[in-house]
């Protein structure tokens, strides 16, 4: 019988977020929509949305990873996903990302008021990334 596990690293510019060998199931948004890898898929290489990666167990138990997009690269046996940032639930500043939510928002407001495109785009990304950081925070390895 095919092993049915697989390694998901997660590494960033400031080192490795997550690495574990137990997965069962990865399931993250890409740029193609939302996709889900086991074990011995076909070999696959995706870019990643900021949204949250779900990464699956035996034992029934879901791991939460707030990912601020990137790449996903699978071989077969590993998935290895490099983020441009990424934070598991219990590395989350709760009250740092409610801040973000609250400055993106009002550089929105400025940048919406004042036509500035390059601005508003900048700001919108932020406010996915602090809504995301939140989302994820409420999430706790068991």
């Amino acid at each position: 019988m095919a092993d049915t596990k697989f390694k998901v690293t997660i590494i960033t510019p400031d080192g490795t977020v997550y690495d574990n060998d137990n997965a069962t199931m990865i399931i993250m948004n890409t740029a193609g929509g939302q996709m889900g890898i086991m074990a011995n898929h076909v070999p696959v290489l995706a870019s990643l949305l900021i949204s949250q990666l779900r990464i699956k167990h035996d034992e029934g138990t879901d791991e939460i990873a707030a990912v601020n997009g990137g790449i996903m690269q699978f071989d077969g046996h590993t998935a290895l996903i490099t983020a441009d940032s990424a934070e598991m639930p219990e590395k989350i500043d709760v009250e740092r990302a409610q801040h973000a939510v609250e400055r993106a928002k009002e550089e929105i407001k400025k940048a919406k008021k004042a036509h500035k495109q390059n601005e508003l785009a900048r700001a919108e990304v932020h406010l996915k990334r602090a809504v995301n950081r939140l989302k994820v925070s409420k999430f706790k390895h068991k």
